[in-house]
């Protein structure tokens, strides 16, 4: 098995990862959100997380089978997360208006 570090940032497995559940504003700490809940949206799909995030150009991939290990309700809404990649493969930034996982959410 190798190392997730060592693969290059084109790798889907070094890419950021987004579930519903990290914005979700009816869901608490505890339960995986991980914005403040001023900036979090109610019941948010991966769906609409990849649309989002395919306007602002970042070309995320959406992986419509998983779900967040926290998420206790398996409706098909809730299934789903986004990956991004935020780096090119030399370690510069891809998007300069998006550098870090939490200038995404």
């Amino acid at each position: 098995m190798t190392d997730v570090k060592t693969r290059p940032f084109s790798d889907e497995k070094r890419w950021v990862v987004i579930y519903p559940t990290y914005i979700d504003s009816k869901k608490s700490l505890q339960q995986g959100r991980r914005i403040p809940k001023e900036l979090a949206v109610e019941n948010p799909t991966s769906t609409e997380i990849h649309d989002v995030l395919s306007a602002t150009g970042l070309n995320p991939v959406l992986e419509r089978g998983k779900l967040h290990p926290r998420e206790q309700d398996r409706e098909p809404e809730k299934l789903g997360r986004v990956r991004v990649m935020l780096k090119n493969d030399d370690g510069s930034i891809k998007n300069k208006d998006y550098p870090t996982s939490k200038s995404i959410s």
